[in-house]
């Protein structure tokens, strides 16, 4: 199971080619697994509990089921009270997440935001505050495999560089795609390329973990 935010989850047609993350995964495992994607646009660990779809997952889950969880880009929206979390709520709701999971004989797995591709002066600003900080200090109290996709993510973006890295955002220019006719310029979500490379750090992460499933991956 994959929750989380906008970063991960699956497109509509008419957004195209903006993809999650989460929507390559799969290309990385043998058939047989099912990868079942329940993150949603713009949900913060507080609107994804509060609007029931946190719940939804909790009543499918099996023992040794697999959650992947990432959230942060949403979670430090002050102007949306809906979706705030401060960074001691965030924790909190991480640990939550992780003593549900657990409770149903389910492995979870936290996963820090993939960053936001801001330069300036050809350094990559970071974006996240202390939200990163917040999701390895729990893995690290509560014994949870981490993913650091916020720690691979800037990686993979400082070596590329600012001009080289726009290719794997959704990045277009005026008349080249119909859904975006005036163009578009998203430091946040991905291109088709863009999700599967991160999808690729997720996998490679998996493979070096603990995780039963690594078993299930296919040789990268």
């Amino acid at each position: 199971y994959l929750v989380g935010d906008s970063t991960m989850a699956n497109k509509k047609e008419n957004k195209r080619p903006e993809t999650g993350w989460g929507e390559m995964l799969g290309e990385y495992f043998e058939n047989g697994v099912k990868i079942d994607n329940h993150a949603v646009n713009g949900r913060s660990t507080k609107s994804f509990r509060d609007e029931g779809k946190w719940q939804i997952v909790l009543d499918k889950l099996q023992k040794n089921d697999v959650v992947f969880i990432q959230f942060g880009h949403n979670d430090s929206k002050v102007k949306s009270p809906e979706r705030y979390a401060s960074p001691e709520q965030y924790r909190a709701n991480l640990v939550r997440f992780v003593e549900e999971v657990r409770a149903k004989k389910a492995t979870p797995v936290l996963l820090t935001p993939v960053v936001r591709r801001k330069f300036v002066n050809g350094k990559l600003q970071k974006t996240h505050g202390d939200y990163p900080k917040m999701v390895r200090e729990v893995a690290n109290e509560m014994n949870v495999t981490l993913i650091d996709m916020q720690q691979k993510s800037e990686k993979l973006l400082m070596e590329k560089g600012e001009a080289a890295s726009e290719k794997l955002y959704l990045w277009l220019k005026k008349g080249e795609n119909s859904n975006y006719p005036k163009g578009v310029s998203d430091n946040t979500h991905f291109s088709a390329e863009g999700a599967k490379i991160m999808a690729s750090l997720v996998a490679e992460s998996i493979s070096k973990s603990d995780l039963a499933i690594k078993k299930y991956l296919k040789l990268l």
